[in-house]
């Protein structure tokens, strides 16, 4: 054998020869030769998988079965066939099977997991068989030819089953397991379609021109998932994916709980210096809503309505929204119910209305759901919002979970009439809360509609922790609403601030007359959640004045012997209401030191404006962001805030 070798070696150090279409030729044909002369030695009945020599060329055939292949390549046929494919200019890949003088094989590392295939396989693909201990077949491809791109690989993999008593690594193992967090982040190298809902970010506002600011309350979090999945992908989102309010609110503060037989939240509010301007304020108003305990919550009627069209087939998509559902379903009562409506071409009941303790039968229909076809939305909808009613009794809660990467492509195309849609049938009770997956064709902008108008919340799951955080830490918030319809209104006295700046919640702003018209329909709070809201105030005589004064308007204009910086006022109804009740708070001129929980927030929202190229920032950059961000993060049992600090450094390195 050690001739075999010397050539070998020596092959191996010489330069590249020039090509020679015989030669290479003729030694593929006599590697092959040799290869299939050992392959003969197999058995009648083996496992391996052996595909038909007509349907790829000779040179990408493969030599199947774990043993079979390392025998032949240890043998003299296989060392000289070796030598002669590398001089020939082509490459091998092997990999190994599992043996018991080298220990088990380590399982193949993949891009994304394997999906199910039965088209067939082109020759410059990479295919992995199962040999009888679990080995993987040799793939001989060109090495002039490039690798296939990372989207187009997961398709051509083939999966099968593991023979039995074979403890050998099974393609089928790869297809059930969780989908690697990073993997799942990256965003595909596909036309991009996605459309998110923003507007332009709210500019300076002269309090002696207008000293009511008015908007609607917002728990939403997608647009916090979507720029984490960009940034791990090595991308700056884009502006209009930015949507500062929603980046604030997704993480956890602790703020006053309110009292027993109250309202069912608390506000409160806290007045600081602004990190990035000496000259102006931040003013924070939060509200903290009320956590009834397990056993006081009502019964649950759950419908999943979710999207199998063609565009779902995706490892970030389906799978990850079945695994998602999974441990949502963890989180349930028996006396709470469960139904499943699937779209695609046409709608479907995949599983009737179903008590919540019969989880096989639960996992059962959602394990039967496939992608494929195109997407019929509204189809679906009708049909959920018509088990949601039939499912519901006094007392009961309904919602609907829609799951979707947003390619509403066939029914109702136009926004404004699945708004309207969904308006006419939010009276009947249920709730619809929408949850995004997947990127390329994320129509944000269309589930934040329905969210909004369906009286539920906004979601994008990027990773199964992001599962586990929205559908289980945070699901009573998320299923179980104590108000409706929040909308909050400051008016600053103009003797203490002549500018205000709302940071965020371009989407949600209302006009003044609004805030007392209980038709006007505004956000919702569930149970346990958090509203978080930061304007920038210049203090009269502030050198950050950017409004000069106007000439016919009188400069003593109030009363500056108040102490009061603003007046805050809250109106909301109680689930199912229809009057709104009023709550009042003035808000003191007095500044004080930030707190944890207000640092944190305007490093978020800082951090938000830099992403969206705000001019209000000056010189502070990503790196203050991350600083101030690190320094208030407090206990963050979870590591929320920690990846946050993560994010805004990687932020920093690509915007450089």
């Amino acid at each position: 054998m050690t001739d075999d070798l010397e050539t070998l070696r020596a092959a191996l150090k010489a330069a590249d020869p020039a090509p020679d279409p015989e030669r290479k030729a003729a030694t593929v044909s006599a590697a092959m030769a040799a290869f299939d002369a050992e392959k003969s030695a197999i058995p009648q009945g083996s496992p391996a998988l052996v595909r038909p020599s007509h349907s790829r060329p000779l040179g990408a055939r493969l030599i199947d079965g774990g043993i079979s292949m390392f025998h032949a390549m240890t043998s003299r046929a296989g060392l000289a066939a070796t030598t002669g494919l590398v001089t020939a200019g082509l490459a091998v890949l092997i990999i190994l099977p599992q043996d018991a003088a080298f220990g088990p094989a380590p399982k193949p590392v993949l891009p994304e997991p394997v999906l199910e295939q039965e088209e067939a396989v082109e020759a410059d693909e990479i295919l992995l068989s199962d040999g009888p201990m679990g080995g993987a077949a040799l793939e001989v491809a060109p090495m002039a030819e490039p690798a296939p791109a990372m989207e187009t690989r997961a398709p051509m993999l083939a999966k099968r089953a593991a023979p039995a008593g074979q403890e050998g690594f099974a393609m089928s193992e790869l297809a059930a397991a969780p989908p690697p967090m990073d993997m799942v982040a990256a965003l595909p190298d596909a036309p991009d379609t996605e459309a998110f809902a923003n507007e332009e970010a709210s500019g300076v506002t002269a309090v002696a021109d207008q000293p009511v600011s008015t908007f609607s309350v917002d728990v939403d979090t997608a647009s916090w998932s979507v720029i984490r999945s960009s940034l791990m992908a090595g991308v700056l989102p884009g502006r209009d994916a930015v949507r500062i309010e929603e980046m604030v609110n997704y993480f956890p503060y602790d703020y006053p709980a309110p009292a027993l037989g109250g309202a069912p939240f608390a506000p409160s509010v806290s007045l600081s210096p602004t990190p990035w301007n000496p000259d102006t304020q931040i003013l924070q108003i939060a509200l903290q809503g009320e956590m009834p305990a397990v056993s006081d919550r009502p019964p649950l009627n759950l419908v999943f309505l979710i999207d199998t069209s063609g565009s779902m087939q995706d490892a970030n998509k389906l799978p990850l929204l079945k695994q998602s559902l999974r441990l949502m379903l963890g989180e349930l009562r028996p006396e709470d119910q469960v139904a499943m409506v699937a779209y695609a071409g046409s709608a479907g009941e995949v599983l009737a209305p179903t008590p919540a303790g019969e989880r096989a039968t639960i996992l059962a229909a959602l394990d039967r759901l496939e992608a494929g076809g195109s997407t019929a939305g509204q189809a679906g909808l009708e049909q959920a919002y018509a088990l949601a009613e039939s499912m519901q009794e006094d007392g009961e809660v309904s919602r609907i979970l829609l799951a979707t990467d947003g390619d509403f492509n066939v029914g109702i195309h136009d926004p404004q009439a699945l708004e309207e849609f969904i308006a006419a049938r939010r009276e009947s009770g249920a709730f619809l809360s929408v949850l995004g997956f997947g990127r390329g064709n994320l129509d944000d902008a269309t589930m934040q509609a329905l969210a909004q108008v369906g009286n539920g919340q906004a979601a994008y799951i990027d990773t199964i922790a992001e599962a586990q955080k929205v559908l289980v830490d945070q699901l009573t918030g998320q299923l179980f609403p104590i108000a409706q319809d929040v909308k909050i209104q400051v008016e600053f006295n103009p003797a203490e601030v002549a500018e205000y700046r709302l940071i965020g919640y371009e989407t949600r702003a209302l006009r003044r007359e609004d805030f007392a018209n209980d038709k006007v329909d505004a956000g919702e709070i569930g149970a346990g959640h958090q509203v978080t809201a930061l304007y920038e105030v210049t203090p009269v005589g502030s050198p950050a004045v950017l409004n000069a004064p106007l000439r016919y308007q009188s400069a003593e204009t109030a009363d500056g012997g108040t102490g009061e910086l603003a007046f805050l006022r809250i109106r909301y109804k109680a689930p199912g209401g229809s009057e709104s009740r009023l709550i009042e708070l003035p808000i003191p001129a007095e500044p004080s030191a930030a707190s944890v929980e207000t640092r944190f927030a305007t490093a978020v929202a800082g951090f938000g404006e830099l992403l969206r190229g705000s001019v209000h920032t000056g010189d502070w950059g990503y790196a203050e962001a991350a600083d101030l961000a690190n320094g208030a993060r407090g206990a963050d049992p979870f590591g929320y805030r920690a990846e946050a600090v993560r994010l805004m450094r990687l932020a920093g390195n690509l915007a450089n």
